[in-house]
């Protein structure tokens, strides 16, 4: 393991960067570099998962497109045309091999604009993709999440793509985490500008009332989170009522369960926002079950979700 920061997750040792396996401390770019100076680079972390048959990642090709699409919505215009899914899936193999790794892990990969000093533009630049390893460790509580409503509004789909996953654009989220994290709770709830609801600071919002699951729709400024189609997908197939509309921040107080979703954030129970109990403070029925039908799914559990695991070792 990579000597880390104490409470920060481990990171593992070898990363793929610039078309070749480095140790973690040479994947570097430039503090000149438009990444480092405008934050132009667009990412998605992924989970590598244990399975009966051997390493899987979970989504593979999901999470490749959406770190093309995110550099679509940005300009960047020269990753997609070096890159395909074929090449994108032969380097994260080499990376888990490599690492040799042998439980869950997550995988942050990141097109990073490493042009020097060009300006306020992002076509026709120079990019480098990086892939590292990291702990599978939880950013919200898995046992009982305490969230406040954020006085920060998420970013509008009109300033900074909510769809694309933009290093920058993730200072918003720092900033309403932080406010939350000095206030005494987990994390935060981010309303859009009309005061909806969004989302956590970097997880997906589910509700339940009444039997029927709610989450906020594409149209409330929301990533379009890859966990979050696969909740979805789960209520569909388990035959429980889902919907995606415009969710007010009073619905969370009144809601019989609360769940965030995402990779970093696996399927975690809410029981307190702005200190209101939600559920008794305890998991509710419908959050347990699509907790363990996601497990199953990303660990290979469910033959009829084989198709999302892709094997890399």
């Amino acid at each position: 393991m990579y000597a880390t920061m104490a409470r920060m997750a481990k990171i593992w040792e070898k990363a793929y960067f610039k078309d070749k396996l480095v140790p973690i401390g040479e994947a570097q770019v430039s503090v000149a570099s438009s990444a480092v100076l405008y934050g132009l680079s667009v990412y998605t972390v992924f989970p590598i998962c244990v399975t009966a048959k051997g390493i899987a990642a979970f989504r593979l090709k999901d999470h490749f497109r959406r770190l093309v699409l995110s550099a679509r919505i940005i300009g960047i215009d020269t990753f997609e045309k070096e890159w395909d899914y074929v090449r994108f899936e032969k380097a994260t193999v080499e990376l888990i091999k490599a690492n040799k790794i042998k439980e869950d892990v997550f995988v942050r990969a990141t097109v990073h604009v490493d042009e020097l000093v060009p300006g306020t533009r992002s076509r026709g630049m120079h990019t480098s993709l990086s892939i590292f390893i990291y702990e599978a460790k939880p950013i919200v509580p898995q046992d009982g999440a305490r969230l406040k409503t954020s006085v920060w509004r998420r970013i509008p789909d009109y300033a900074i793509p909510s769809r694309a996953k933009v290093n920058g654009a993730y200072v918003n989220s720092v900033l309403a985490k932080q406010d939350a994290i000095d206030s005494g709770y987990d994390d935060c709830i981010f309303l859009d500008v009309a005061g909806h609801v969004c989302e956590l600071s970097a997880a997906n919002i589910f509700l339940v009332r009444d039997g029927v699951l709610i989450t906020p729709g594409l149209e409330s400024d929301i990533l379009e989170g890859i966990n979050r189609r696969t909740v979805l997908e789960i209520a569909r197939d388990a035959n429980i009522p889902s919907i995606e509309r415009v969710v007010d921040m009073t619905e969370l107080y009144v809601a019989d369960e609360i769940f965030a979703c995402g990779t970093s954030a696996f399927i975690a129970p809410v029981k307190e926002v702005d200190g209101r109990m939600i559920g008794g403070g305890i998991m509710g029925p419908l959050t347990s079950k699509i907790r363990k039908f996601h497990d199953d799914v990303m660990h290979g559990r469910n033959e009829a979700y084989q198709n999302l695991l892709t094997p890399v070792v």
